[in-house]
């Protein structure tokens, strides 16, 4: 069987699968708890998040998990109505009298957690940004920006150390000391609190001892509010450029010698995707570089190396709303290429942390949805209108998965596999994926799952799959003639068509000796979920 590969020179060449891919499960092989990194997710626009179609998203996301979801979004403390907008969002949290006195206003923070809580989703609290009348360089504020435009002004007085840090510091814990009154301190302990994001780059205009110094107040006002609270940073992006990683690296070397509370360390990693020879190339090699760097670097921090981790955003490349009409190298993200490109760094992710030493708590994906916009505009994101795209069906997956983290092997690095085990059966999540997106053979593929009773006999057995026909509105919007006004049959079609589908019914199979064994194609792109019930 052939089907395209792509050397390390960039050539293109047939790779040909003479014999089946051969995945190799070990149920008797545990590799320590499956750990559920998938659970986090984030967006620019926090005015979106109370929308029609972000309130049913919401829901969707906290139910996709057994354990709590978190969900971080951009621009919690902006200065102005609430109008969403691309690459932006406020809440008009702070503002002054005309006497220079804070004026509070939580109503829009209020109706974005409110959102999360209510659905059984945990904020992930992403501290920033600063409110105009706080900004050392407070005009222009709002950015201006929309996607492939000849110019944009993104960063502007938002992004501005305070020109005030006692008055700042304030805000933090009255906003800690408010999310306490209306959530109660127990569940607040439970939330993350991030200072700042990425400010090593335009997020942040002022040096990297400001940035220390806004941490440092910011972190003390979230511990004076609430001892029990879970406060860390940086939040920096691209710890594989040196630059980036000497900013890490010294953030974490002021937090050891201030002793400023330091309770997770978050950073972000990104991929990178182009146009190559005249098609989308994703690059997944650039964010595992991103991940290996830092991990490295926190493992070379002493007082932190056992910190939990978090990738506070991990993703293909770096813009949600760069949309793949004005940006091609994006066409990856209404299809399932996404969702077998996050599988594949999904495992990439837990065996760097194994090699590195460090506590990987979770890879946050940054993406959410866009009110208002056109069906499948290629918008980095996981529903388009409400209709559910093939990415969120991979995190669907993701939580079915749990207990133990089981070996799991595959006889080629073009397809991956990653296993676990509860009480109540064996879950084997299998992929095939390629930065390139071109026409190919599926692959033949043969699952073997030892360690399994004896006695067993035959046992229940579920398929679920994501590919060109399963699991895939988008194919289906395609297929209907991609209609920008569907009509209320096709809209739930379209649902329906967004929703996590099996290849083939359920059906029973036989263990023999230990082992159950059943082969099927697997598409480029596609991913699998087989999932082995144990005998009752």
């Amino acid at each position: 069987m052939l089907g395209w590969k792509v050397s390390g020179a960039g050539l293109l060449a047939w790779v040909v699968f003479a014999q089946p891919v051969q995945v190799t499960v070990d149920a008797t092989h545990s590799l320590g708890a499956f750990n559920p990194i998938y659970r986090y997710f984030g967006y620019d626009e926090p005015n979106y998040t109370y929308s029609a179609h972000g309130r049913k998203l919401v829901g969707e996301l906290a139910a996709l998990s057994s354990g709590p979801v978190y969900i971080r979004t951009h621009f919690l403390l902006a200065t102005g109505d609430g109008t969403p907008a691309l690459k932006w969002g406020s809440t008009n949290a702070y503002t002054e009298d005309a006497s220079g006195r804070a004026v509070y206003n939580w109503t829009i923070i209020d109706r974005i957690f409110d959102t999360y809580v209510h659905a059984g989703a945990r904020p992930f609290v992403e501290i920033g940004f600063m409110p105009k009348a706080l900004s050392s360089k407070p005009e222009p504020y709002q950015p201006v920006w929309s996607p492939g435009a000849a110019f944009n002004r993104y960063y502007a007085g938002w992004s501005y150390p305070p020109k005030d840090y006692a008055k700042w510091a304030e805000l933090i814990r009255q906003w800690v000391l408010h999310s306490v009154a209306r959530y109660g301190a127990g569940e607040v302990a439970t939330w993350y609190w991030e200072v700042w994001n990425e400010p090593n780059i335009g997020y942040w205009h002022g040096s990297p001892e400001e940035y220390d110094k806004l941490y440092d107040a910011t972190a003390g006002a979230v511990k004076r509010a609430l001892p029990a609270a879970r406060v860390g940073g940086p939040a920096s992006t691209g710890p594989s450029s040196p630059r980036a990683a000497a900013f890490l690296r010294k953030f974490l070397e002021h937090c050891d010698g201030s002793g400023a509370p330091l309770d997770f360390i978050s950073f972000h990693a990104k991929g990178r995707t182009a146009i190559v020879d005249g098609h989308p190339h994703m690059n997944i090699s650039k964010q595992a570089a991103d991940v290996d760097s830092g991990f490295r670097i926190v493992a070379a921090a002493p007082k932190f190396r056992a910190l939990p981790v978090i990738l506070s955003e991990s993703d293909p490349e770096g813009c949600a709303a760069c949309t793949a009409s004005a940006y091609p190298q994006n066409a990856y993200r209404n299809t399932p290429q996404y969702a077998a490109y996050t599988a594949a760094m999904m495992q990439k992710i837990l065996d760097l942390a194994v090699a590195d030493g460090v506590h990987i708590e979770g890879m946050l994906t940054w993406a959410f949805e866009f009110e208002d916009q056109p069906y499948f505009a290629g918008f980095r994101t996981l529903a388009t209108n409400g209709i559910d795209k093939p990415i969120l069906n991979f995190f669907r997956m993701a939580g079915l998965m749990g207990g133990e983290r089981i070996a799991a092997a595959s006889s080629t690095p073009d397809i991956g596999a990653i296993a676990s085990s509860t009480g109540s059966g064996i879950s084997v999540l299998v992929w095939n994926h390629h930065d390139d997106e071109l026409a190919a053979e599926a692959a033949p593929v043969r699952l073997e799952i030892a360690g399994l009773p004896s006695a067993a006999g035959r046992v229940p057995v579920h398929h679920y799959r994501i590919d060109g026909s399963h699991s895939n509105s988008f194919a289906v919007w395609k297929r209907m003639g991609a209609p920008q006004h569907p009509s209320p049959a096709e809209y739930a079609a379209l649902e329906a068509a967004g929703q996590l589908q099996e290849l083939d019914s359920p059906g029973w199979m036989t263990v023999r000796g230990g082992r159950l064994e059943m082969s099927f194609d697997l598409p480029s792109e596609g991913v699998s979920l087989v999932l082995v019930s144990r005998p009752q």
